[in-house]
C-alpha cells in the first residue's frame, strides 16, 4: 500500500481508501471481519458520511470495539440537501447538527477529515470557511473539504482561508474515473473532472496538487469487472439507475471493452486496469472503492503496482486516440 500525507491529518493516507456507501453498510449488517481485513490488509483510510443510512453505525461498532481510532484515518460527510425536496443546508445549524449525530454513531468526538457533501453557492465561502475553522478549533476535525465542490468555489474559499490566516481547504471529492460522468447521477449538483468540459478542472488540480479523493472511482460498478462491454443491455440490468444516468453511455462502454482487451494482454483484473489508469493520471489522486469481497479489494491493492505506458494509458482514457485505431 501507499501512504501520503495531508495537512491538518495526523495519521497517513492509503492511497486506496474504503467506501461504504453501498450495502451492506447502509443496512446495518456487521462488517467487523471485512473491516479486520482491509485494515489489515493496509487500507487505514475509511468514506462514510451522514446520509449513508446505517453506514456510520456500523463503522462506529467495528472502531469502538477494536479501539482502531488511532489506526483509521475516518472520513464523513455533512450539509447535504435534503431530500426529496432537496432544500439546501450548508449553513453552521445544520453541518452542527450533522456532526453530532455523525459523533455519537461513529462513537468518537473527532473525526479526521470532514467534507462538505454540496455546495451552496449562494453562501459566500468566507462564511462557509469560518464555520469549519471553527469546528477545527474545537478539536472536533482535523482537514476538511469539499465533496462535490467545483475547484473555482475552493479556490475562492482558500483564497479566503489565506487572506485572514485560517485553515484552507485540503481535500476535495468529486467524481473522478475512467468513465465520463455524462450527467450528474444523484442530483445537487454532482461535480466531475471528466470529459473534454473539464479540462480547466483537471489543469488546476494538477497545477495545486489538491489531494483528490475520487469517488464512483470504478464508475458505480462499471468497471469492477462484473459488467461486459459489449453488453448494454446487461450493463443496464446490473448498475442502478443513478449509475447508468452518470455513466451508461457507448464511449464508456467502449472504454471497457478496450479496458477488458488490455486486461487480458497484461493478465490482470479490469479493476485494477480502471484503477491503475487513475493513480497514473497527473493529479494527486486517492481512490474510493467500495465492495462486498476482501478478495476484490487485495486485487484492487495491486492496482498501485500496476505499469501502464503512455500509450496504454491513451488507449484507455482518449477518445480520440480510440477513434484513430479503428
Amino acid at each position: 500500500m501507499i501512504y501520503e500525507e495531508i495537512p491538518y491529518v495526523e495519521k497517513p493516507i492509503s492511497r486506496l481508501i474504503l467506501g461504504t456507501a453501498n450495502e451492506p453498510f447502509r443496512t446495518g449488517a456487521d462488517q467487523s471481519l471485512f473491516l479486520d481485513q482491509a485494515l489489515a490488509a493496509g487500507i487505514t483510510t475509511i468514506d462514510t458520511g451522514r446520509v449513508y443510512e446505517k453506514s456510520e453505525e456500523v463503522l462506529g461498532r467495528w472502531l469502538e470495539s477494536r479501539n482502531a481510532y488511532d489506526q483509521v484515518v475516518l472520513i464523513s460527510k455533512c450539509a447535504h440537501p435534503s431530500v426529496p425536496l432537496w432544500r439546501k443546508r450548508v449553513n453552521e445549524k445544520e453541518i452542527r447538527k450533522d456532526f453530532e449525530i455523525s459523533s455519537q454513531k461513529l462513537r468518537t468526538k473527532y473525526i479526521d477529515i470532514y467534507l462538505l457533501h454540496r455546495d451552496d453557492t449562494d453562501k459566500e465561502v468566507g462564511e462557509i470557511v469560518e464555520i469549519m475553522n471553527a469546528l477545527y478549533a474545537e478539536g472536533k476535525i482535523g482537514a476538511y473539504g469539499g465533496s462535490n465542490w467545483t475547484h473555482q468555489r475552493i479556490e475562492m474559499a482558500n483564497e479566503y482561508a489565506y487572506k485572514y490566516n485560517l485553515v484552507p481547504f485540503a481535500v476535495s471529492s468529486p467524481h473522478y474515473s475512467l468513465a465520463h460522468q455524462v450527467q450528474d447521477p444523484w442530483g445537487g449538483g454532482c461535480v466531475t473532472l471528466t470529459g473534454p468540459e473539464n479540462e480547466e478542472a483537471r489543469a488546476w488540480y494538477q497545477r495545486t496538487r489538491m489531494p483528490v479523493f475520487a469517488y464512483s472511482s470504478l464508475a458505480n460498478g462499471l468497471f469492477s469487472g462484473r459488467a461486459k462491454g459489449n453488453d448494454p443491455a446487461g450493463i443496464k440490468n446490473m448498475l442502478s439507475k443513478e449509475a447508468m444516468k452518470g455513466y451508461g453511455y457507448p464511449e464508456n462502454f467502449e472504454r471497457l471493452q478496450r479496458c477488458e482487451e488490455l486486461a487480458r494482454v497484461k493478465n490482470c483484473t479490469v479493476s485494477q486496469l480502471a484503477l491503475a489508469w487513475l493513480f497514473r493520471q497527473e493529479l494527486n489522486v486517492f481512490a474510493i472503492v467500495s465492495s462486498t469481497s476482501m478478495e476484490r479489494m487485495k486485487d484492487n491493492i495491486k492496482a498501485l503496482e500496476l505499469d501502464l505506458s503512455e500509450e496504454e494509458l491513451r488507449y484507455l482514457g482518449d477518445s480520440s486516440f480510440m477513434r484513430s485505431q479503428k
